[in-house]
């Protein structure tokens, strides 16, 4: 007991020490406050992840990597989202576990990060894209929001960075739960979701295979669509219209826009779902 809460004072003092100096450690490069370490990043996100794994798991709707029947359908989700990961662009490639888990939920179009680096796509989101490029343009857009720290900078904001470094500590087990229940409906602030579109187009464009604006394939197909039964994604990142827009724009600046794609992997990630 007296170790857990030397650690727990020991750190809070090593933070209110990094503020009051306000030191590099605590902003990124680009001056934005990230008050959590690295390793708190991955603790948290571990922790997070875990607690995400026993709820969907105690719902029959986590797919079960362990599974074999499951294992054609990481296979062909691994390849897309380890060539996102391998485009030499990500900041944390090696810092960060990075792994990926598929939520059986058809009625969902949805999918969010943990720190650290734990993607979760619902069965409902995968089904609903027509390409692959669209499918790793949404994957990039979720790796950005934990590769650029968004996802901790953003439960900093809503939580205090006390109660997360408990729930780091293993102190607070029922805001663990209210945290990892809320973290697929988790809202971004704007300049956020601008910076994970953007590197969503430069992670894409570093795999050398998928068109680029693959993130902005969706929101289009969103939009045609209508907006009466709009997607749980938008939700959680409004403003298609511009966006779109921007997406297209970095995309030409790199002449990433137009590369085709084949697609039958993706389509046979849906009949296996």
């Amino acid at each position: 007991m007296f170790r857990r809460t030397f650690s727990r004072l020991y750190l809070l003092g090593a933070l209110t020490l990094s503020l009051g100096f306000a030191t590099s450690s605590c902003t990124d490069e680009n001056g934005n406050p990230v008050l959590f370490s690295i390793e708190d990043d991955k603790t948290l996100g571990d922790q997070v992840a875990h607690q995400t794994d026993s709820t969907y798991q105690a719902q029959g709707q986590l797919l079960l990597r362990t599974d074999p029947r499951n294992a054609r359908a990481y296979q062909l989700l691994d390849a897309v989202v380890n060539r996102v990961l391998n485009s030499g662009q990500l900041q944390y490639r090696n810092e960060f576990p990075w792994d990926v888990k598929i939520i059986k939920d058809d009625a969902t179009q949805n999918a969010f990060a943990t720190p650290g680096g734990h993607i979760y796509v619902f069965t409902g989101l995968i089904k609903y894209l027509d390409d692959e490029s669209q499918l790793a343009g949404v994957l990039g857009h979720e790796i950005a929001h934990a590769d650029r720290r968004h996802t901790s900078r953003q439960l900093q904001n809503q939580y205090g960075i006390n109660l997360l470094l408990s729930v780091v500590l293993g102190e607070n087990p029922s805001q663990l739960v209210q945290i990892a229940t809320g973290l697929g409906e988790l809202k971004f602030s704007r300049d956020f979701e601008k910076e994970a579109d953007q590197y969503s187009v430069v992670y894409l464009n570093g795999t050398g295979y998928y068109a680029c604006d693959g993130a902005a394939g969706f929101f289009i197909k969103a939009q045609n669509e209508g907006q009466a039964n709009p997607p749980e994604f938008l939700s959680t990142h409004p403003n298609p219209d511009n966006r779109i827009q921007a997406i297209q724009t970095k995309a030409d600046e790199l002449n990433c826009r137009n590369r085709q794609v084949n697609s039958s992997g993706l389509q046979e990630l849906k009949s296996l779902l």
